[in-house]
C-alpha cells in the first residue's frame, strides 16, 4: 500500500472515532457525512470507484438525512406529549 493509502486509513479511523465520540445527535449527523466521504476517498484510493460512489451517496447524504429527521420526529413527538 502507498503512504496515501496509509495516510487515509489513519483519517478514516480518526473520522470514526469522531463519530463515535460526538454526544449531540446533530453533530454526530454532520460527522457521519464527513466520515461517509472519508471512506469514499479511501475506496476510490483502493481502486473502487463503484463501491466509492455508493459510499459517497449512501454514506454521506442518506444516512445523515435519516438520523437528522429522526431526531426531528422524535423532538416533535416529545413536545406534542408535553
Amino acid at each position: 500500500m502507498t503512504v496515501l493509502s496509509f495516510l487515509m486509513l489513519g483519517l478514516v479511523a480518526l473520522g470514526g472515532t469522531v463519530v463515535v465520540l460526538t454526544s449531540d445527535p446533530r453533530r454526530q449527523a454532520v460527522t457521519l457525512s464527513v466520515y461517509g466521504v472519508l471512506l469514499g476517498v479511501l475506496f476510490l484510493i483502493l481502486a473502487a470507484p463503484d463501491v466509492a460512489l455508493s459510499q459517497v451517496a449512501v454514506g454521506s447524504a442518506v444516512v445523515p438525512l435519516m438520523v437528522l429527521l429522526t431526531i426531528r420526529s422524535v423532538r416533535s413527538t416529545k413536545d406534542k406529549k408535553q
